[in-house]
């Protein structure tokens, strides 16, 4: 892995990690893209360096989610605390660290079980382009519904939890769709992306340890080109942070639409480019 693939890759998964683009998608493109232009043949198999930064740009982004909300995640747990030591379960925040801990149940679940057939999809850019299709149309169809005049309840936090799993998918994003969901159950805006970014901590920082047992050879990691590890990794951080601030800070002006109309150009544009090469 060269310095300069991995900032790049780095930035690209800071910057769609929180933006309801599908991090994992462009991942897909960005790789591809890259394999064509360096002349490097397309392969299917993902090595043990890739792996590994793959698990740290994730661990990077989810570093920048903590520092973004900590003020908010120690008022919730000092509430929450609190709540449950006077027996007051019908506190907000109490129910909010209930619905929280209830996605990584229903994620994992849903992980689990489509875990082959996401690494099936990885390999096949065309079918994410398609999947990322999809999720331009359920933002546009998500604002269409939008009302914005209801607080998160169980129901909400359940089908949103089934979203967050379903973007387990390439090409599903996890912020597209959790947001999505949640406007379409009648949550306001930034409400929505508040409780998709505070559900999406245990989710990434499980996927980052559970994955390296699964998957890393240990041994290796002295091989890898650390440099362009750390670099890309700071890189994911410092994007990541910039885009929650700002992107909290848009969503009380704008629509999702602008996201939607995005995923369909450019899942439009990469099929076509992959269908080009890939019959050459």
């Amino acid at each position: 892995m060269q310095t300069i693939q991995a900032v790049i890759t780095g930035a690209i998964q800071g910057l769609s990690e929180f933006l309801p683009v599908s991090s994992s998608a462009h991942i897909v493109f960005s790789h591809e893209i890259y394999g064509l232009l360096s002349g490097a043949p397309i392969s299917s198999e993902v090595n043990q360096e890739e792996i590994f930064f793959d698990i740290l740009v994730h661990l990077a982004t989810l570093f920048a989610v903590l520092i973004y909300f900590f003020k908010d995640l120690k008022n919730i747990f000092s509430d929450f605390f609190v709540s449950i030591k006077k027996k007051d379960y019908k506190n907000e925040n109490v129910k909010l660290v209930g619905y929280i801990a209830l996605s990584v149940i229903i994620t994992g679940v849903i992980g689990l079980l489509l875990k082959e057939r996401v690494e099936f999809l990885t390999a096949n850019p065309q079918i994410v382009c398609f999947l990322l299709m999809g999720t331009g149309f359920i933002l546009l169809f998500s604002e269409k519904l939008y009302k914005g005049n209801k607080d998160i309840s169980l129901k909400t936090a359940i089908l949103v939890s089934i979203a967050q799993g379903l973007a387990v998918f390439p090409g599903f994003s996890r912020s597209g769709l959790t947001i999505s969901t949640a406007l379409m159950c009648g949550m306001k805006r930034v409400d929505a992306a508040r409780f998709s970014f505070l559900m999406s901590i245990p989710v990434i920082f499980l996927a980052s340890l559970i994955y390296p047992l699964m998957e890393l050879d240990f041994k290796q990691i002295m091989t890898f080109n650390l440099k362009a590890i750390l670099f890309g990794s700071i890189t994911a951080f410092i994007v990541g942070y910039l885009c929650i601030k700002y992107f909290m800070k848009l969503l009380g002006k704008l629509s999702l639409r602008s996201f939607g109309y995005y995923c369909l150009g450019i899942s439009v544009v990469m099929f076509f480019v992959f269908q080009f090469f890939y019959h050459q």
